[in-house]
């Protein structure tokens, strides 16, 4: 894969994770009001089928709109975001050499509590979209 594969504006995921370190590369754009997260999809990210893992759209709904909400809420170093609830719609599929892009929105922040939804693309069609709600909660020293 070279960086021509990728769509003007994303660039190598700024967050990694031990969880997300199988599905890299992974990129991710920022905006004021989101991180859009996205990836080629390749063979690491199908399942037995050969089809892309739902557990795979899921994760990644998660993380773009947990972040996003932490970049709107405008969360310090002493806070941090956790997973209240999940839905996700699968409405379609994908295919392997297809660009997913994970476009989150969020609806709502408060002192605690943050909502936000996404749709989940395949080169520009829907496959998926996500809700979800988080929790601010202090990080450990």
């Amino acid at each position: 894969m070279t960086d021509t594969d990728i769509p003007a504006g994303f660039e190598p995921h700024f967050r990694k994770s031990p969880f997300t370190d199988p599905w890299e590369p992974l990129y991710s754009m920022r905006s004021d009001k989101a991180v859009i997260m996205g990836l080629r999809l390749a063979k690491p990210h199908t399942n037995a089928r050969g089809l892309i893992h739902g557990g795979l759209i899921a994760s990644l709904a998660d993380n773009a709109m947990g972040h996003s909400c932490g970049q709107v809420a405008r969360l310090g170093a002493a806070s941090s975001l956790v997973t209240i609830g999940l839905a996700v719609d699968f409405v379609g599929s994908a295919q392997l050499g297809q660009w997913l892009a994970v476009e989150p929105e969020v609806i709502r922040t408060g002192s605690t509590i943050c909502f936000a939804q996404c749709l989940i693309k395949a080169d520009d069609a829907v496959i998926a979209r996500a809700n979800g709600t988080f929790r601010v909660v202090p990080k450990k020293p």
